[in-house]
């Protein structure tokens, strides 16, 4: 009886241990299965254009506004808004009340200055008094010229008329031009260009320009100046292009796109399913896979291609990034590649 307890008993010790290691090799089977499962893509270096695009409002090469120095009656407009006008053209006429008055009196001056020029040929007055003659003659042709000035207002450009506030016989008061006249060909649009791009734009370089209202065409345009500062707020700078307007067809207040292109530069490109947005801030991360592990990167992302992003910075090339499977890493963790067979516990004894 006694035998059969120690039996019994033996039995029960044998189960509880032969029990006890088969769940270890079940936990560290269990184990091994849990590493996170990982696709991986071998990234490397290439030639990636460097194109950038901005966004701008075109704008007239000119635009003058056509208004007498002096507040006064509007005679007569002789154009209306959307008129082609020509560069000394006649727009608006004003009242000129004073117009005949000076014409008389510089008449009746030059009577005179000649008058005392002979006088002053035989002896007869003093060079002092012909000068001041001179001097009070030339005082009023140059009243009469500006005079006349206000009273034939005159385009200074080629262009369009594109406003026009006021009508014949109203008064002028000085708050508003009588008309506005633009040059729309050739057309600018100012650009604020990143500052990181500074050292590349160039006075000259060409770039291509497309609208909204025009989508199946490209105009060509040209760098004409560089503003030699930085705005600290922005971080950009401005860059006027000028813009040739076949036809005349793009106008000023048009939304524009303009596309620069700064050559090419090798660059590291990644698949877009390799990037990983951390929460809560706007850093970018991809997971880089090296013996059996994974680190967490941070990277600097340049251009998206299609399906792909250029990396500035964060990932060298030759590099194997994970691009399935991000969602249960952490740095320097293990995985195991979608690829690979599963790894059975009785493999290690």
């Amino acid at each position: 009886m006694r035998n059969n307890k120690v039996l019994i008993t033996s039995f029960f010790v044998l189960s509880i241990g032969l029990f006890s290691c088969g769940g270890a090799k079940e936990k560290e089977t269990t184990e091994v299965e849990e590493k996170p499962i990982v696709r991986l893509a071998q990234v490397f270096e290439r030639d990636v254009p460097q194109v950038a695009d901005f966004t701008a409002t075109i704008q007239p090469q000119v635009k003058n506004s056509i208004a007498p120095t002096t507040p006064g009656r509007i005679r007569r407009i002789m154009v209306d808004v959307g008129a082609r006008v020509g560069k000394g053209q006649r727009l608006v006429q004003m009242d000129a009340v004073n117009l005949e008055n000076y014409q008389t009196n510089i008449v009746n001056l030059r009577k005179n200055y000649n008058r005392l020029l002979e006088l002053y040929e035989v002896g007869g007055v003093a060079k002092q008094d012909v000068d001041n003659m001179k001097a009070q003659l030339d005082q009023a042709e140059a009243s009469m010229r500006n005079l006349k000035e206000n009273t034939y207002l005159v385009s200074p450009i080629s262009g369009v008329v594109t406003a026009r506030n006021y009508d014949n016989g109203d008064m002028f008061t000085g708050q508003l031009p009588v008309l506005t006249v633009m040059q729309i060909n050739p057309l600018k649009a100012v650009v604020n260009v990143s500052e990181t791009y500074f050292p590349k734009v160039r006075t000259g370089m060409g770039v291509d320009i497309s609208f909204d209202a025009f989508p199946n065409e490209r105009f060509n345009g040209t760098v004409s100046k560089i503003y030699p500062t930085v705005d600290e707020m922005t971080r950009t700078f401005g860059v006027e292009i000028r813009m040739t307007n076949p036809g005349n067809k793009v106008r000023p207040g048009m939304y524009a796109r303009v596309t620069m292109n700064f050559g090419t530069e090798k660059r590291v490109v990644v698949p877009d399913q390799a990037i990983v947005k951390q929460v809560g801030s706007g850093s970018r991360f991809v997971y880089v896979y090296q013996d059996g592990k994974v680190s967490f990167n941070e990277v600097k992302l340049g251009q998206r291609l299609d399906s792909e992003y250029e990396l500035i910075s964060g990932v060298a090339t030759g590099s194997q990034v994970v691009v399935a499977g991000q969602s249960k890493l952490s740095d320097q963790m293990e995985v195991k590649l979608a690829d690979e067979k599963p790894q059975k516990a009785t493999e290690e004894n």
